[in-house]
């Protein structure tokens, strides 16, 4: 499949370039999915929808982010509901991903180029693994994700009736792992009501967490642990993945419950157990789910800081979760703790992370940084100061980690801050990772001799 142009994309400098491709394969889905929205089908009124509001959602439901102009179940048809589950199934696994493993499921091999894309696609580090990686990767996903969805319908059967229910299982199950934020829960008659009527509800939220949780991971992770029985080892990047998403995970628990604890609005109306699921279930969804149990416009101040921060930093590599990455941040941490020990090289867990890692961590966070600096000020502009600071700052951080959590400013920004923020869920789902490729790809050329300059730091 992959051996012949993807998407109209030519077999010139593009197919020397996977990152290119994947990049432009998910632009492709989501043309596709703009004009299937557009279509008077797609939506309850059975008219057609304007342009920039179909583009945005097929953005952020490609690019798994779960921002929103329209309540889901409210304005789109069952057809459309349906588009935008496929579009959130594709987005959160990859279109590469997807037509890699139908290639190996009718036994047509690799050729180098097809390898190499979908090398990049799933991040595996070795050609031999790439067939087994993208084997694990959709079976695991469609596993997981049924596995989900048969725990939720305990729920919304009984409460919505089994079509209703068996609908809303399914849909939530796989915008949970993808990390979406979709729902369709606006049937209950509460718009943009999210997962606010369960939140005291085990059943439903512990379901969701597993499933944001597992998808965040990232699938390299996946691959390492299911290899443990053989091995009796996991990698490094394992290592700091599972270290890094646990101690992100406490620090959000406990920093939400300390400042949400008496707030009325929030925490504050829920019992003591209530509190608690509260508190680590926007904990987990700050990791690039989407969903919410409370209202995040009542959020303090602080809450909604920690939040954007969370946000900011996002879940594993290679899974369906965005952000800099947790990876990123621990290099750059701990590249920080090795100068000031006056070391020169980065060390994690006694092993020494290559100087190409380092420098392209330490330009994802500056990139992300910049950009998610420069679109606040856009966008604030662009509400007329209508909205708080800290609610533009928060729903910047949630469209560039694809997170989907809003505290109500997408609703009112106008067509420039529709674009910004269009720009920044496609920057945060493939831009960053698109650009630390290419940084890690060296020209074939030579670059001769360049002298050294020196320059005083600090």
């Amino acid at each position: 499949m992959f051996n012949q142009p993807v998407a109209g994309v030519g077999r010139g400098k593009t197919a020397q370039n996977p990152a290119r491709t994947i990049c432009l394969s998910f632009l492709f889905i989501i043309a596709l999915g703009t004009l299937l929205l557009m279509l008077p089908f797609s939506a309850r009124s059975g008219q057609v929808t304007p342009l920039m509001d179909a583009l945005f959602t097929a953005t952020s439901a490609t690019c798994v982010t779960g921002l929103v102009v329209y309540d889901t179940w409210s304005y789109w048809s069952p057809a459309g509901q349906g588009i935008i589950l496929g579009l959130i199934q594709v987005g959160g696994l990859g279109l590469v991903t997807i037509g890699t493993f139908f290639q190996v499921l009718v036994g047509r091999r690799l050729g180098l180029y097809a390898a190499d894309l979908a090398k990049e696609s799933v991040n595996s580090d070795s050609f031999a693994g790439v067939r087994h990686m993208v084997r694990t990767v959709i079976l695991g996903t469609l596993l997981v994700e049924a596995v989900g969805a048969a725990f939720l319908s305990l729920t919304f059967v009984p409460r919505l009736g089994l079509r209703a229910g068996l609908a809303a299982s399914v849909f939530t199950s796989v915008s949970a792992f993808c990390n979406a934020g979709f729902d369709l829960m606006g049937q209950e008659g509460v718009p943009f009501a999210s997962l606010t009527a369960f939140a005291e509800n085990w059943a439903v939220t512990l379901p969701v967490m597993a499933l944001v949780i597992l998808g965040g991971l990232g699938f390299v992770v996946w691959d390492d642990l299911m290899r443990w029985r053989s091995r009796r080892s996991v990698t490094v990047h394992t290592r700091v993945v599972l270290w890094m998403s646990a101690l992100l995970l406490a620090v959000g628990f406990f920093g939400f419950l300390l400042l949400e604890w008496g707030n009325p609005a929030t925490f504050g109306g829920l019992s003591v157990p209530g509190r608690i699921n509260a508190a680590l279930f926007h904990s987990v969804s700050c990791r690039t789910a989407g969903f919410n149990t409370v209202d995040l416009a009542s959020l303090t101040d602080q809450s909604k800081l920690l939040s954007a921060l969370l946000m900011f930093i996002g879940a594993g590599p290679a899974g369906t979760g965005g952000g800099v990455k947790v990876t990123t941040i621990a290099v750059v941490v701990m590249t920080v703790v090795c100068v000031l020990r006056g070391e020169e090289d980065t060390i994690i867990r006694r092993r020494r992370v290559e100087k190409g890692a380092v420098y392209r961590a330490l330009t994802l966070v500056s990139m992300g940084i910049l950009i998610v600096a420069v679109s606040t000020f856009l966008i604030f502009f662009s509400v007329g100061g209508a909205c708080p600071a800290i609610d533009v700052v928060f729903e910047e951080a949630s469209a560039f980690a694809t997170v989907g959590l809003s505290a109500g400013v997408t609703g009112t920004v106008g067509l420039g801050g529709q674009v910004v923020l269009i720009l920044n869920m496609f920057l945060g789902r493939v831009g960053l990772l698109s650009l630390a490729l290419a940084l890690a790809m060296k020209s074939a050329g030579s670059k001769g001799v360049i002298p050294s300059g020196r320059i005083i730091i600090g």
